[in-house]
Parts: C-alpha cells; structure tokens; sequence
C-alpha cells in the first residue's frame, strides 16, 4: 500500500452497526488496534446505543444519530499526530454499539414447586411457568455492570441470572400473597404487573429493564389435581342420596329391558319401581302433605324400602361361540336339565375373563343342591 493511500485511509472511517442476529445486546467495533480515525463518522440506529471507551474508561453514550468524531471533547486518535511513534497511536479507544430494543418471548418457569399455605387447602404445591421480555435502559451501567470487554455479549449469557430473579421474586410474592390457589387463574394479570415491577427494581441495577411480564400457568401437584377433579365431581352430582336412587333407578331399567331375565324379573322390577313411584306421587305437598279435600296435616310416612338388588346375567361360553345372557333362575333350570355342568365356562359383567361354573361362588350352588328323592321311593 502507497504512502497516499495510507494517508487517504486515516481520513476516512465509517463506524456502524447492523445486527441481524435477534439475541445480540453488544457488539465491539472491531478496528486494528483499536484506532479511532480523526473525522470518523458515527452511525447509531434507532434501537441502538453506542457506548465510547477511551483509555480504558467510558468517555460518552452517544444515542440515535450521525455524529463526527473530530471535536475537542472526543479523543482524537490518528496515527498522523505521531509520527515518532511509526504511525502508531498510543492512544487506544473503543465503540460497543448496545441493542436498547426489546428481546421477546423470554421463557420463564420454577424448577422446584412452591411450598405455600392456601387457606382451603392447606400447605400446597405449586408450579408455574410463562415469558418475559428484556431491553436495556441504561447501556453504560450494562457496560459496566455486565458486558465488561466481552466484544460480543448475547441474552443467552445473561437471561439464565435473569430467570433465577424472576423465579426468586415469584416464589416471594406468591407465597405471601394470601390468594386462593383455585383465584389465581383469575389474578395473573395482577401477579404479573406485581412481580415485574419487583423484579424490575432488581434487574435496575444492571441497567436493565422488564417491560412485559406474563404468567402463563399456575398448576399443581398431580394428586392434588386427582383429589381437586373428584371433589368437582360431587359437586356436579350435587344431593348424594338423589344420585344413589337415580343410579339405581337407571341400573332397574337397564335389567327390566333385558330380554333372557325373563318375565318374573322384568315384572318384579317393574313392580318394585311403580312402588316407589307411588309413594313418591303420593301427594305430598310439603313435609306434612295434605290431600284434595284439605284434611290436617299428617305425619310423614316412612322412606321406601330400598331396591331390590340388581341380579347378575350371565353368558356361556361353548364350542367356540357364546349365548345369552340368562338369570340366574335360568342357569338353575339349565343346570338341572344337564344344559349347564361345572365345566362350563361362565361371564358376567365385572367379572375378569370367563370362567368354570364350579369356579363361581354364585353359580357352584347350583351343583351342590340335590332335590329331595321322588314320592313312594
């Protein structure tokens, strides 16, 4: 290189910035030591900073503009002014360019569960998880407090402390809120602003900012969540004893319209029903009840009997295909004209897999009870 051309070289100097990495905060102008040229031209973005360090200590913060590096109070550094040292400045200084735009969809989440003491529930767990976003404020205390000389410092070396303050102000906050755990759902929004302006105050001192604070879900442990889910279910099913009787109504239907029960089954249990249904459209238009002709109150009569229990029906299997269902009268009759013998295998609604007779507790009777020997023997 010519003698003219160095020189044209120390004349012109563009320094500048453009980041398409999407996790970069600061990056370090990198010139050949560190030599800033007299007459240079500084270009800083909107959503950028750029933080000038002069001899080892930050001289300006210069904020969105093109600026001329060449008046008093900026150190002029060209090798042209020393000439005894070979062109050689001995002064050195140093632009980082600072990202001051926001760094979004930050994750966020507890590692352990929360201990807290709800007011129904007692000492609880939970967990919770959501995003954040980042920006820095004040980029010469980042510098400073942070970043350090790092020529390149991305959010990945500095969101995990992040995280740990979000997690630690979380756990504070959450445990001494006093809030329902079945109410947080309902007060995230408030939670949020609560904890990022805490958090904020925190993340202040590295020059820093949250400006969005979002929690996305608050559960807890599995079990609780079982018990929590059987408990709703009570709740839906609301009176306990209505619920017995209409389960057991429903269950008297199902076995009245089953065909092989035969008709004494399907008739006692419809006579059973209508009793019940009698006694129920009795009347009654209060607690004491009064007929169509005003006659006094009367005591209340006494609850119905409670129905009869449902009889099992039962399937066999032989030769390879199954017939049925039959009551358990049916099986009887079958037993007694040979149709059905101990090594029949038998089935039933909860019963697990198919089974010999003799091996049924209900059935294995039917075996065992001989009749009486005929008349005149």
């Amino acid at each position: 290189m010519g003698i003219f051309d160095f020189l044209t070289g120390e004349f012109i100097d563009v320094i500048h910035w453009v980041d398409d990495t999407r996790d970069t905060m600061v990056w370090r102008f990198e010139r050949e030591g560190h030599e800033i040229k007299y007459g240079a031209k500084l270009t800083v973005r909107e959503g950028q900073a750029a933080v000038f360090v002069h001899e080892g200590q930050l001289a300006d913060v210069f904020t969105p503009g093109l600026y001329m590096l060449e008046t008093n109070n900026m150190p002029i550094m060209t090798t042209l002014q020393h000439w005894d040292h070979g062109f050689k400045s001995p002064f050195k200084s140093e632009i980082y360019f600072v990202n001051t735009t926001r760094f979004n969809d930050l994750k966020w989440g507890t590692k352990n569960p929360i201990m807290l003491r709800d007011p129904e529930f007692g000492p609880t767990r939970i967990r919770a998880f959501g995003t954040y976003s980042v920006r820095v404020s004040d980029p010469a205390k980042f510098l400073t407090e942070i970043v350090g000389t790092d020529g390149e410092f991305t959010m990945d070396e500095i969101s995990y402390q992040i995280r740990n303050i979000i997690v630690q102000s979380f756990s504070r906050i959450i445990a001494g809120s006093g809030i329902p755990v079945l109410d947080m759902a309902a007060n995230t929004a408030d939670l949020g602003k609560l904890i990022a302006s805490e958090i904020s105050a925190v993340v202040a001192e590295y020059g820093l900012i949250i400006p969005e604070f979002y929690i996305e879900n608050i559960s807890l442990p599995p079990a609780v969540e079982e018990a929590l889910d059987k408990r709703t279910s009570m709740g839906l099913a609301g009176d306990l004893g209505k619920f017995t009787q209409y389960s057991a109504a429903e269950a008297m239907t199902a076995a009245a319209k089953n065909p092989s029960g035969g008709a004494g089954i399907g008739a006692g249990l419809g006579m059973g029903m209508g009793m019940a249904m009698a006694q129920q459209l009795s009347g009654n238009n209060g607690p004491w009840g009064n007929n169509a002709q005003g006659q006094q109150p009367q005591a209340p009569s006494a609850p119905p009997p409670p129905p009869p229990p449902v009889e099992h029906v039962w399937h066999i299997a032989e030769n390879g295909q199954t017939h049925g269902p039959y009551s358990k009268a049916a099986m009887g009759r079958m037993a007694t004209e040979g149709k059905l013998t101990r090594e029949s295998h038998v089935w039933t609604a909860g019963q697990d897999g198919w089974l010999k007779a003799e091996d049924v507790q209900e059935l294995a009777q039917l075996f065992t009870i001989l009749p009486p020997p005929p008349p005149g023997s």
